[in-house]
């Protein structure tokens, strides 16, 4: 005997997906997201690392350059995110919600 299912949205959530732009529209904003607390937090540990220590001054090129590397990254992350809304205003679709 073989058992007919449907798949929907009710049932299976990753039907909500019919398109690019919708998956962009999820994959996107988590994105921006998980670059901007990982920013946070390499930010707060090369903190914690200048105050500790204070004294060791390759300790603290160390922890300089982790916050040129997440500065770097975080310029990044917005970029590819200004780079994305300029390739919707050139398509003319809806890309990143507003």
């Amino acid at each position: 005997m073989v058992y007919a299912f449907t798949i929907n949205q009710d049932s299976f959530p990753a039907a909500k997906i019919g398109s690019v732009s919708k998956l962009m529209n999820i994959a996107l904003p988590l994105a921006m997201t998980c670059g901007g607390l990982i920013f946070l937090f390499i930010l707060l540990k090369a903190a914690f690392d200048i105050l500790t220590n204070g004294d060791n001054p390759d300790a603290l090129k160390k922890a300089y350059a982790s916050i040129t590397t997440a500065v770097i990254g975080l310029i990044i992350v917005v970029a590819s995110f200004l780079a994305i809304q300029l390739l919707g205003v050139i398509l003319k679709t809806d890309i990143i919600p507003k």
